[in-house]
């Protein structure tokens, strides 16, 4: 039976062609989107405040990105004098590129059949795409860093110390959670770990510890709340962007949210299966189709943006950790935890491979799945309990706290009988 050219990988020229339209494609959507995630966190917050969010320029405010636009590239760029011009005018383009150059091989949709042959939804479908997203995120602290040292200021600095600290902690929980999708997987790239998943479960499911230690530091990599100790304007003025104005004050602002959207991308696609239609096989089966790489693309775009949702909920709800629980949290619970998850899931997965049991199979599946929820009821039931993972966690116990709280009323009756 002769093979669909339609299915067939396209020549080299049509590749090329393809692929230069792919980055002009994501990035025009990236930046879009990414600009209007400022106005939808504005929206949701005030949705969430029972307030009027923006509303006055444009129709439902929605060109009130537009005027921001305008206004930071209109609005006078200041140099302090002792600062460190190359650096200092890098760091914001850095802090952003990095968040950006990480789309290049995640997947987004099904692949496109065309008469020049089957275009794969990927910018660059590279065999090592897992190990390029963990390497290209790792550099954007080297932004915020640059930032804070070349400011010349004494806040900025503290500010960058405390993001560079923070960032280094939490990519390590991160990194070692993702060993875990790996095992799972048996594979580093990002398309056959979104097959892995439509073939089987998805992995929010399997490995859900795995997945919770992942989201927990991708909050803490974006420095957004309850982890925004290296923006914290109360303490440290504006931390390390305390010097800049402008467009480059904006880049970074711009970067926290491309930051938002790409961990997003990146969870979609490890743990709740990318750009699969859930419970139905209609899209990974048959013949690609038009229809099945918009259906797909539109599914993708749905996850993802459900949970930057997720993201700016979480703001508008959680206070901010003090620095010594966010250190606490990374080094001491997340990090050991990922370990031992490691070699529970590892060990699980090599005895499941010497029984002879199929990964795509329910035996497989229901195996992981019992040893996953066994693991989430001593992690949250038995040892947590709701009160390490809290940012309102106290370590003074009950009874301790009962005590100060009768000193203070005796205190305050006793200056209530003096002033009588």
């Amino acid at each position: 039976m002769p093979l669909d050219p339609m299915q067939l990988p396209p020549s080299t020229m049509v590749f090329l062609l393809a692929t230069v339209i792919k980055m002009l494609f994501v990035f025009t959507i990236y930046m879009v989107v990414v600009a209007y995630t400022t106005l939808a966190e504005r929206k949701v917050s005030a949705w969430i405040q029972d307030r009027h969010g923006p509303n006055r320029v444009g129709p439902w405010g929605l060109l009130q990105v537009a005027a921001d636009g305008v206004k930071n590239f209109l609005k006078e760029e200041t140099m302090p004098g002792d600062v460190n011009k190359p650096l200092f005018v890098l760091a914001p383009a850095l802090s952003f590129c990095t968040a950006m150059i990480a789309w290049a091989v995640i997947p987004f949709g099904a692949p496109l059949p065309t008469p020049w042959g089957r275009i794969d939804l990927v910018v660059a479908d590279l065999p090592v795409g897992f190990l390029y997203l963990l390497a290209i995120t790792s550099l954007g602290v080297y932004g915020i860093v640059l930032a804070g040292w070349s400011s010349n200021n004494k806040y900025a600095l503290l500010g960058g110390l405390r993001s560079s600290a923070q960032m280094v902690s939490y990519e390590i929980a991160m990194g070692m959670s993702l060993v875990c999708v790996l095992l799972v997987a048996g594979n580093v790239s990002l398309p056959a770990i979104v097959a892995q998943q439509q073939a089987g479960a998805y992995n929010v499911v399997l490995i859900s510890v795995a997945a919770f230690i992942f989201l927990v530091s991708a909050f803490a990599e974006t420095n957004r709340v309850p982890f925004d100790l290296p923006e914290a304007e109360s303490e440290l003025i504006a931390g390390y962007h305390s010097e800049y104005s402008g467009m480059k004050f904006s880049m970074f602002f711009i970067a926290e949210y491309a930051n938002v959207i790409t961990a997003s991308a990146m969870f979609v696609t490890l743990f709740l299966g990318g750009w699969d239609i859930p419970f139905t096989s209609w899209d990974d089966t048959g013949p690609a189709t038009v229809l099945k790489t918009l259906a797909t693309f539109a599914m993708f775009a749905a996850k993802l943006y459900a949970f930057v949702f997720f993201f700016i909920w979480i703001r508008w709800t959680l206070p901010r950790f003090r620095y010594d629980q966010l250190m606490s949290l990374g080094w001491k619970i997340l990090l050991p935890t990922a370990l031992a998850y490691i070699v529970i899931v590892a060990s699980a997965i090599l005895a499941l491979d010497a029984s002879g049991a199929s990964r795509t199979g329910w035996a497989f599946k229901g195996a992981l799945l019992g040893i996953n929820l066994v693991c989430l009821v001593i992690l949250f039931v038995l040892i947590d309990r709701g009160r390490l993972i809290s940012p309102a966690y106290s370590r003074l116990h009950k009874e301790r706290v009962a005590q100060l709280r009768r000193a203070a009323e005796l205190r305050s009756t006793l200056a209530s009988g003096e002033s009588r």
